[in-house]
């Protein structure tokens, strides 16, 4: 956040430093446990390795095709961009790419490994909803994530989930292939299903964590970026009248759109849920209670009141 106007959170940056360590202690736990299931150490080192470039240097361009969004320039989207210009003046901060999602799902999510591969998205769904105040408080939060430098934090961190969910299939569909065919390795070794399960408990116990730990950062960081888009503004009422609108519109969206929408929860800033009417267990959930963040924003209007 050098230089940014966003105001700092202390308590967000340890978060995320805490994540990463652990998230590395993980991975080496990971890793160790694939050669001890059978995996030659170099192979095992390679593909985390491509996996993690991968993720890491293409994750907006894979957020951006998954959601349907494009890139979009000044002359496409004047209003939009003139918006993003003035918040960023306002923050003292480089202006990311913009971009904008066909969609009628009412959400806005910022992606990127770093400070120049950075853009912001809104959907038509938002800007069919919002008045240009509310818009501007999403997008600020939105740009809050940027300053906070938290989106690469989430890219980073994301990367192991993908490597041991892809390792959990391979594993899974192998040993049912060497099952099925039955016998034992030629050197007296374990065999391969045996192997192959093994690299299953492994990839599966790395995934939960790499999992539980995202999504505690997850929740946090959406309550950081809400305060640092209130303060940014200086309307937190009017950032709380958007959260209401897309959590009550939420419910009006076709499930089959919300489908598609849900494996980027952690990335919007409100979840959709396909099921009416479903809450996720705190545990889980990639965004903190609606409730919990309306109150917060409450409060940072007295304070704001107060002249604090």
């Amino acid at each position: 956040m050098a230089g940014s106007k966003f105001r700092p959170d202390r308590g967000l940056t340890a978060r995320m430093v805490m994540t990463m360590v652990l998230l590395f202690l993980v991975y080496v736990a990971f890793v160790f446990g694939l050669v001890l299931a059978g995996l030659n150490i170099w192979l095992v080192l390679v593909l985390v390795a491509a996996f993690a470039l991968f993720s890491y240097f293409s994750s907006d361009r894979i957020a951006m095709f998954a959601m349907g969004a494009k890139e979009v320039t000044p002359q496409q989207a004047p209003d939009l961009h003139a918006m993003v210009d003035r918040l960023c003046a306002m923050a003292d901060m480089a202006k990311p790419r913009v971009g904008i999602a066909d969609t009628d799902v009412p959400n806005a999510f910022a992606t990127g490994h770093s400070e120049k591969s950075a853009v912001i998205c809104v959907t038509t769904g938002l800007m069919r909803r919002l008045d240009g105040p509310e818009l501007e408080a999403v997008v600020a939060h939105e740009l809050s994530h940027v300053a906070h430098r938290d989106v690469m934090v989430m890219t980073i961190a994301g990367f192991l989930g993908i490597v041991a969910g892809f390792l959990t299939q391979a594993g899974l569909r192998f040993a049912m292939f060497a099952g099925a065919g039955g016998g034992r390795s030629n050197n007296s070794g374990p065999a391969p299903a045996v192997v192959a399960l093994l690299v299953v408990v492994v990839s599966a116990l790395a995934w939960v964590l790499s999992f539980l730990l995202t999504r505690a950062l997850s929740r946090y960081r959406e309550l950081a970026a809400d305060r640092a888009a209130a303060y940014l503004t200086g309307r937190p009422s009017v950032l709380g009248s958007a959260l209401s609108k897309i959590t009550g519109d939420m419910a009006r969206i076709p499930t089959r759109d919300l489908r598609q929408a849900e494996p980027f929860n952690a990335f919007f800033f409100a979840p959709a849920f396909a099921k009416k009417g479903f809450s996720m267990n705190q545990l889980i959930a990639t965004h903190p209670p609606v409730e919990q963040r309306l109150a917060q924003l409450s409060d940072i209007s007295r304070q704001l009141g107060r002249g604090a």
